[in-house]
């Protein structure tokens, strides 16, 4: 059985769709079978992997007009699929908020994939409205991207009480694949100050790979490729392979927190 991974975070800016994009290809290349699900209305996921946003994607999914076969789309990697995103997404919440099943839809038509995929990467619009619910309510777990910043230490307590109340009420299964600090600068009193207190009061959810800050991960998605592919030979690209790395060692000891065991 496949893990379904949610990379999720309500604030914006703190590096969500670099990491779905890298994580995704990453392991893909390891030989895995990987789907990519943009979630996010933006469509930064499907545009900086080279996708056509113009094709039918989540949106014609979560709305029962394609199945799942009909909009997962080939990318530059063999083993890596991905089911794009566009505009017109951003009018699902509002189309699917009158639904009973409103927080499951996505759930539902994604039946199957974990037998289809190894892996399967969702990237969450930043916020924690109908779409990213949907991504949870599937989800085997949630990855935490946050950025080494004051205000972004404050949204995480605020984070996981809210994935223990989608524990609760929607996917009893839901753990934490862990907390991710990205854009880490090892040079700004700031950040090691972020990095300790993370340690201090999350160490259980605390990734060991840290993801710096580097010029090659912002330019990476202008042409349309995952770090790996744009320069391999990069801090970005190296950190990104580390994090492929740790996640598919945790997926064989089932090595996760439950949001139980969070200190919030």
């Amino acid at each position: 059985m496949g893990k379904i991974i949610s990379v999720a975070n309500q604030k914006g800016g703190v590096g969500k769709t670099t990491t779905a994009i890298n994580l995704a290809a990453s392991i893909a290349l390891s030989g895995k079978k990987v789907l990519l699900i943009d979630i996010d209305p933006q469509g930064n996921a499907s545009s900086g992997l080279g996708v056509d946003c113009d094709s039918r994607g989540v949106y014609e999914l979560l709305m029962g007009e394609a199945t799942k076969k009909e909009v997962i789309c080939s990318t530059e990697i063999e083993t890596l699929k991905i089911i794009p995103s566009r505009v017109d997404l951003t009018g699902a919440e509002i189309e699917l908020v009158s639904r009973e099943d409103r927080e499951t839809v996505l759930k539902t038509a994604l039946n199957g994939v974990r037998e289809e995929f190894e892996f399967v990467v969702i990237d969450c619009p930043p916020s924690l409205g109908l779409l990213t619910l949907n991504a949870l309510a599937v989800s085997t777990s949630v990855l935490i991207p946050m950025q080494c910043e004051y205000y972004a230490l404050q949204g995480l307590s605020h984070l996981l009480k809210t994935l223990k109340l989608i524990k609760k009420s929607i996917n009893p299964d839901l753990k934490v694949e862990g907390i991710l600090l990205t854009m880490f600068d090892n040079r700004t009193l700031l950040a090691t100050q972020v990095k300790d207190q993370v340690q201090k009061y999350f160490s259980d959810f605390l990734l060991k790979t840290v993801i710096p800050r580097n010029v090659r991960l912002s330019e990476a998605p202008s042409h349309g490729k995952p770090i790996m592919l744009y320069t391999s030979r990069s801090r970005g690209a190296d950190s990104y392979v580390e994090l492929a790395k740790e996640i598919i060692s945790r997926s064989k000891t089932d090595e996760l927190t439950p949001l139980s065991g969070s200190p919030v």
